[in-house]
């Protein structure tokens, strides 16, 4: 296997990694909510979206490895 395959299979795990989070953090951002912790839930729902722009960083880079 050389080092472009490599990489491949590294970024399509992160993005796949990244995904599993954003779901956990939204569940987690639910939860605060339902606990009347609105704040707390902003921030994470802040940190999601982040979360979200750098996953799509990893995509756009296993795009350019084609």
């Amino acid at each position: 296997m050389d080092s472009l395959e490599k990489a491949k299979i590294r970024l399509e795990h992160w993005v796949e990694h990244s995904d599993h989070h954003i779901e956990d953090y939204t569940a987690f951002a639910e939860q605060l909510e339902q606990e009347g912790k609105s704040e707390s839930a902003a921030y994470i729902r802040e940190m999601i979206e982040l979360n979200k722009k750098s996953t799509e960083c990893l995509k756009n880079a296993l795009k350019a490895l084609d």
